[in-house]
């Protein structure tokens, strides 16, 4: 599946989707396919996850990351770095983790230009089904939407990251395995894959085997939790 993606990935969705989580993933299993990887906290919206928070294990793995000014400050300004700019130039693989809905879209919507000139990039829209405002795919269609509005850049692909946490059973996340396709279908894009913990892999694939899986670890985790 990494093979598929492209040089930049920007990483969008509803608040709470996992977007953060599925960002923090595929850093890590990119550089571990050999690339060479920068992490992008792009989201100037929520100050409590982000993966600025991981600046620790991205450096402990050989991960560059760039942050906003203020990343785990206690200013919540939408301050924007010029680094950007530069890496989208490079040839490193970014991983763009950007803010929830079209308000944090509009971030990435600065770099848009720069982004198509450089090649384009797959823009992943991850789809929880159940969040609340994304429990049907007409609703998660119009999130979707208005993101990509936002962004000025397509959506190419939908990630299925429905879950509940860690009572998630893997016959929760194949029941909404046809909620994500339909979200995919109406936007005219593939369904990418669905992320699964990577505990429960095994499982949900004897019950579908027929989809394209991807195994996450969890490293975005409730601040009761940590």
């Amino acid at each position: 599946m990494l093979e598929k993606c492209r040089r930049i990935i920007a990483v969008v969705g509803h608040y709470g989707s996992g977007k953060t989580n599925l960002a923090v993933n595929l850093a890590v299993d990119l550089k571990a396919a050999g690339k060479q990887v920068v992490l992008v906290d792009l989201d100037i919206v929520n100050p409590y996850f982000r993966s600025a928070d991981f600046a620790g294990l991205m450096q402990e793995k050989g991960i560059e990351t760039i942050l906003p000014v203020y990343a785990r400050s206690n200013l919540d300004i939408p301050a924007l770095t010029a680094q950007l700019d530069g890496a989208i130039d490079t040839g490193k693989t970014l991983v763009i983790d950007v803010g929830g809905d079209d308000a944090g879209a509009a971030a990435l919507g600065r770099y848009s230009r720069a982004i198509q000139e450089a090649g384009g990039c797959d823009l992943v829209c991850v789809v929880n089904q159940y969040r609340y405002l994304t429990r049907t795919a007409q609703e998660a269609d119009e999130i979707l939407e208005q993101i990509q509005a936002a962004a000025h850049l397509p959506v190419t692909g939908v990630v299925n990251n429905s879950n509940l946490a860690y009572e998630t059973r893997a016959e929760d996340i194949v029941a909404t395995l046809p909620f994500a396709q339909e979200v995919a279908a109406r936007h005219g894009v593939p369904l990418a894959f669905t992320a699964v913990r990577r505990d429960l892999i095994g499982q949900v694939r004897k019950l579908d085997a027929h989809r394209e899986y991807y195994p996450v670890d969890i490293y975005v985790k409730k601040i009761w939790e940590k």
